[in-house]
């Protein structure tokens, strides 16, 4: 797998652009590194940067940001409404692939030493990658800001990790760490009061608020026999909050950071803020979000609101967005656009996969007819598994959807998820298959000048074809599970939908049997013939069940014809 990091810093400049543009450049000239987004805020005087790569890539661009940030912020002369106490205030690293936190830790420390030697910052560590237990919470490392900081410095127990420790009044300090993937979200209420935004933040985030005295009149802070300050906690884990006055939208916010979504989920954030505020009298008028979102956060989102309205959930991806971003107002202070807030799908446009896949209909069959030997029968099959397996689904959502039937929607949709899984899997495989084909083309153009080279090529070939055989196999192998929803939908589904469960069934059949010539023709060149006769024994299995299976579905139909 390939090992992708992800590196999020925050710099203390959200108003002059050329400066953004110019830390920013930086990072784009580092090959090996995608630059996924840049978000300024004026109020806050702060940008948020998200960029991904390999880990050395990485570490390098974050060591170039850093430099440049010295640059060109002055933090002497910085205000604004986050909380902030460096010019590249923090960085945080997060696994995206291939690598553990463990692993992340120790890339963030190798960073904190790199942005210290060679930037001059001065770099305390958190999270993960704290060597100190108190240095854990980002709060207690950033307590007193940019402004407490020089007289933090005094303090031996706060000496940085990294760097100078004396005050470096242009730059402040850098605060390096290593984090589980953190979503930045503020909760807009139709209010412009900070205080009372406050208060619904006091009632959601894990911390809480200080806990007084029942008196209203004296108010007095509770403490505990040790005399510390005694704190009630909030509803929410895993989340930070406050609020705060925006004066460019001329509205309240509870801004928030979710530290781990699968704790709590963003929908699960709203919603809880969205009682408070109506508790307090106010109301929320939508969302915004800051920086990027994982897709599985967004599609959670989409099937609770639509869980919600007694709906099949068994859409499509772009319909739970849609039902997610709606429902979350994420259009009430800017246009929200999937394309450059969800990670995955920003990636997927930088690197331009799924080349057949995002075809037309007619591009693809013209792609096809054309003199380029891909795509292949190995892609049809895929193409024609995903069409059988997306028929399925439609069945299962229409019949959730059915009048009478409203007290089985949750069995129909979950008939339309296993539907969605197979059709999704199928689309990946119409692109896989055709680069089983490049990746033979490539390996048999390896030199072959040397006994070592020949051995080389030879392996490579051999690797090659067997992902060759794999891919057909497993177009075999989602073909054949979809045919269960197909079987299901023909049997208990909506009569007037029948015959589309009876195409499904044919669609998947033919995916089926098409897809094993792919794996018998490809067989013929991988030298370890027990391996091919496995995949010959199970791949026969496969085709008499779908066969099987076929015959069963179409009986189904027919008594509904």
């Amino acid at each position: 797998m390939k090992r992708l990091l992800e590196c999020v810093p925050n710099f203390s400049e959200g108003r002059d652009l050329a400066v953004i543009e110019k830390i920013t450049a930086v990072i784009e000239a580092v090959d090996g590194v995608e630059l996924l987004d840049v978000d300024p805020g004026a109020a806050t005087n702060r940008t948020v940067v998200t960029f991904v790569g390999e880990p050395d890539a990485v570490l390098d661009a974050a060591v170039a940001a850093g430099k440049k940030s010295a640059e060109l912020i002055d933090m002497s002369k910085h205000s604004g409404e986050h909380p902030r106490f460096g010019a590249m205030d923090v960085c945080p690293l997060v696994p995206i692939a291939g690598l553990s936190m463990e692993e992340t830790a120790e890339y963030a420390r190798e960073l904190g030493q790199r942005l210290g030697e060679e930037a001059g910052l001065t770099i305390y560590l958190y999270e993960n990658a704290a060597r100190r237990p108190e240095r854990q919470n980002l709060a207690n490392v950033r307590r007193g800001e940019y402004e407490g900081l020089k007289e933090r410095l005094k303090d031996a127990e706060w000496a940085p990790d990294f760097g100078p420790a004396d005050f470096q009044t242009k730059t402040g300090a850098t605060a390096v760490s290593a984090r589980n993937f953190l979503v930045a979200y503020n909760i807009n209420l139709n209010t412009t009061s900070a205080r009372r935004a406050n208060a619904v933040a006091f009632d959601v985030r894990e911390k809480g608020r200080i806990k007084k005295a029942p008196c209203p009149l004296t108010g007095e802070v509770v403490k505990d026999a040790d005399g510390n300050t005694v704190w009630e906690p909030g509803q929410l884990k895993a989340v930070k909050g406050i609020g705060w006055f925006i004066e460019e939208f001329g509205i309240a916010q509870v801004s928030m950071n979710l530290t781990d979504i699968t704790v709590t989920s963003v929908h699960e954030a709203f919603d809880a803020v969205c009682a408070s505020a109506d508790r307090r009298g106010m109301r929320v008028s939508g969302s915004e979000l800051v920086g990027l979102i994982p897709l599985e956060a967004m599609l959670d989102a989409g099937r609770h609101y639509l869980r919600k309205q007694s709906r099949s959930t068994g859409v499509s991806d772009a319909e739970l967005v849609k039902i997610a971003a709606k429902t979350l107002g994420l259009d009430d202070l800017k246009k929200f656009e999937p394309q450059k807030s969800i990670i995955e799908y920003v990636l997927a446009t930088k690197q331009g996969g799924g080349r057949l896949a995002a075809m037309s209909v007619q591009g693809f069959v013209e792609e096809t007819a054309s003199e380029s030997p891909a795509p292949g029968g190995g892609s049809i099959a895929a193409n024609l598994g995903a069409l059988g397996a997306a028929l399925g689904t439609m069945v299962a959502n229409l019949s959730s959807h059915k009048r009478g039937w409203d007290e089985r929607w949750e069995e129909f949709s979950d008939w339309a998820e296993r539907g969605k899984v197979c059709h999704q899997e199928l689309v990946q495989l119409i692109d896989r298959d055709t680069e089983a084909f490049e990746r033979i083309m490539l390996s048999w153009r390896l030199p072959t000048g040397t006994d070592a080279e020949k051995s080389a090529q030879k392996e490579a070939v051999q690797a090659a074809t067997l992902f060759a055989i794999k891919a057909p196999f497993r177009v075999m192998e989602v073909s054949l599970e979809s045919m269960k929803v197909a079987k299901a939908m023909a049997d208990v589904g909506m009569d007037a939908s029948a015959s589309d469960a009876g195409v499904a069934a044919l669609c998947a059949r033919s995916a089926v049997m098409g897809a094993f010539l792919n794996v018998r023709i490809n067989a013929g060149d991988l030298e370890d013939k027990a391996v091919v006769a496995d995949f010959e024994k199970r791949g026969t299995e496969i085709v008499a069940q779908a066969q099987s299976m076929e015959t069963e579905i179409l009986r189904l139909v027919e008594k509904k014809l």
